[in-house]
């Protein structure tokens, strides 16, 4: 949606930036790396254009944010909504570190609903070397793997992914109901990896209010 004075409720997904695993395409799930200096300079870059007061992203508008638990997660939050204001965030399992952001404590919360895929023991692998390993072990017939419809060994199913995320998404629906035809803005964000993005978008029915 491009009105910026639009009062209907929206969910904006926010990927984090750039890691040593992201940028040579590795499976990046619970392992806890941080972002890279071009990762850095992304969010940056994204939080001067979309982010701040009458931006595509008003904070005054943001009911509340989501993180991932994991440190490439709240270094991008931190990084999208530092301001100059004094509080913390922090939510169900730590505090995503910031110093200062433009949104009350009350808004943020970091959870394990919005955590990356866990990736078992396909973490850290390229997708060439899961599936050679997988034909290795007579895994997969005529079908090459799918982590949609084959999850991962020692992981999450897609089944699980989708499981926790509803849980969220009914969270959502608790703030943004009662606001759908306008009244007070509810906007809320989610920070965290791009296959949990499109996951929230294959859910995108539940959304329909």
């Amino acid at each position: 949606m491009s009105d910026l004075d639009a009062t209907t409720p929206r969910v904006f997904l926010a990927r984090h930036g750039e890691t040593e695993w992201t940028k040579n395409g590795r499976y990046t799930g619970t392992t806890d790396l941080a972002l890279t200096p071009y990762g850095i300079t992304q969010v940056a870059g994204t939080a001067r254009q979309l982010v701040g007061p009458g931006k595509l992203i008003d904070p005054a508008k943001v009911a509340h944010v989501w993180v991932s638990p994991r440190t490439r997660a709240r270094q991008t939050f931190d990084l999208l909504f530092t301001s100059t204001s004094s509080t913390t965030p922090t939510g169900e399992i730590g505090s995503s570190g910031s110093n200062a952001t433009q949104l009350g404590e009350e808004k943020v919360t970091v959870t394990e609903d919005i955590a990356e895929w866990d990736y078992g023991d396909y973490e850290g692998l390229l997708v060439e070397e899961i599936r050679a390993g997988r034909k290795e072990r007579g895994l997969d017939g005529k079908k090459a793997w799918n982590i949609w419809r084959d999850g991962c060994e020692g992981g999450e199913s897609a089944k699980q992914v989708t499981d926790r995320l509803d849980r969220l998404i009914d969270k959502i629906r608790e703030i943004q109901v009662p606001c759908i035809n306008g009244g007070k803005p509810a906007d809320v964000v989610l920070v965290s990896m791009v296959l949990l993005h499109i996951c929230v978008e294959a859910l995108f029915p539940r959304f329909v209010y």
